[in-house]
């Protein structure tokens, strides 16, 4: 039985989410990957078996289906000082 780990919740629905993800400094995106997904608050849960195939997917039993550079930009916001209306 589903329960939210978030907000309690016991009803999900099933769908196909996409993660992504930072190991060892570099980021992984894995798409479709089948996941309970509470109908209350959109928490996404993966089963055991579902996270060790993923596991073992990106630690090289397979090959990417593509892959893209990625521009990272961070956001600069001053220490200390309150927004003013």
């Amino acid at each position: 039985m589903f329960t939210c780990l978030v907000c309690g919740a016991t009803e999900s629905k099933s769908h196909l989410v996409n993660k992504v993800l930072r190991i060892d400094g570099k980021y992984i995106r894995v798409d479709h990957i089948p996941a309970n997904v509470c109908a209350r608050c959109g928490e996404e849960t993966l089963s055991r078996e579902i996270t060790e195939k993923v596991r073992l997917l990106i630690q090289g039993q397979a090959k990417p289906a593509r892959s893209t550079t990625l521009d990272i930009f961070e956001f600069e916001h001053p220490v200390g000082r309150t927004s003013e209306a």
